[in-house]
């Protein structure tokens, strides 16, 4: 039996294995999940959310590693939230041992969780919204999702994110991979690391010019700026930092902070909903009503759609 009560309150104290016990019941779906939701919500809303993704192979983790290390100067408590590829086999995160954030893994103010995708698009995990909680419960004041690098799919960070980061280095095609897969739009801050490459200051013209040809933008709109790093030896890291901080004074000036959060919270809400209709759903797979509207499909004597709203019909009144 699981004292959650006790748990939520280890956790808010920033005990490492009492947040880890609680982000390990969000990945599974555990019966204690709703109480554990309900203890935790009146702790969330004060971790500011900064969003990390791009192409593999752009420095992802070892931005992060040099991220943390940048806040934790300013005496911040960080969590670190890094979704990885799931195994086909344990359906474990493939890089769970997270080697380049090791430098930080005695520190007791970070929280380091590696989460698998589980088969999830988007590049985040289904659980992610959940365990960003938890880690705000538990304190943090700066939250680093770092999502999968699976390319054009990945704009799903922005749902979950106060402020997304999209990273690109030289030599890779990043600058139009950038506009085709639409991350343009969602990023906030651009990166260009690896800047010490022939080519840096190339992606980054061809950077701004792709963003000088998007929509013109109202007056005092926010425009993402461009920081040049070489993370794996933390130059222009600081930059980095502070626009952060600048776009979240931005943010919180503008009342877009507020608006991010509630569109986030609705997704949310939308997504339980969703999972729990889906749920219900799979519990009909052998039920008599459900192959009977299949059969009537076959048959020619109903539409998928007509059998579809039947079938909604039965699990309303269910």
């Amino acid at each position: 039996m699981i004292d959650v009560p006790t748990l939520v309150e280890q956790a808010r104290q920033g005990r490492p294995r009492a947040v880890a016990r609680l982000i390990s019941l969000v990945e599974n779906a555990a019966p204690e999940l709703r109480e554990v939701m309900a203890a935790l919500a009146p702790h969330t809303g004060h971790a500011y959310t900064v969003g990390l993704t791009g192409s593999p192979g752009v420095g992802k983790s070892t931005s992060t590693s040099a991220l943390v290390s940048a806040y934790r100067r300013l005496g911040k408590r960080v969590g670190v939230l890094a979704v990885d590829p799931s195994s086909p086999f344990s359906g474990g995160a493939l890089l769970g041992d997270r080697v380049r954030m090791q430098d930080h893994a005695t520190d007791p103010e970070v929280f380091i969780r590696s989460m698998a995708t589980r088969g999830h698009l988007g590049g985040l995990s289904w659980a992610a919204p959940q365990a960003l909680r938890v880690l705000d419960a538990a304190g943090c004041d700066v939250i680093l999702v770092e999502t999968v690098g699976v390319g054009q799919s990945e704009v799903e960070i922005a749902a979950q994110a106060d402020t997304s980061v999209v990273l690109l280095a030289p030599g890779m095609g990043d600058g139009i991979q950038a506009a085709k897969a639409g991350i343009l739009e969602i990023g906030d801050l651009f990166v260009v690391n690896k800047a010490d490459r022939d080519g840096a200051d190339a992606t980054a013209r061809e950077l701004n010019h792709m963003l000088g040809l998007g929509e013109a933008r109202d007056a005092g709109a926010w425009r993402p700026p461009i920081v040049k790093t070489v993370a794996a030896r933390g130059e222009g890291v600081d930059e980095v930092v502070e626009a952060l901080e600048k776009h979240r004074a931005w943010l919180e000036e503008h009342g877009e902070l507020e608006v991010r959060r509630r569109r986030r919270a609705a997704q949310e809400i939308e997504a339980i909903a969703l999972a729990a209709l889906r749920s219900r759903i799979g519990d009909l797979h052998g039920d008599r009503q459900l192959a009977a509207l299949a059969e009537k499909v076959v048959a020619g004597e109903l539409d998928p759609y007509g059998a579809a709203d039947r079938l909604v019909a039965g699990l309303t009144r269910g």
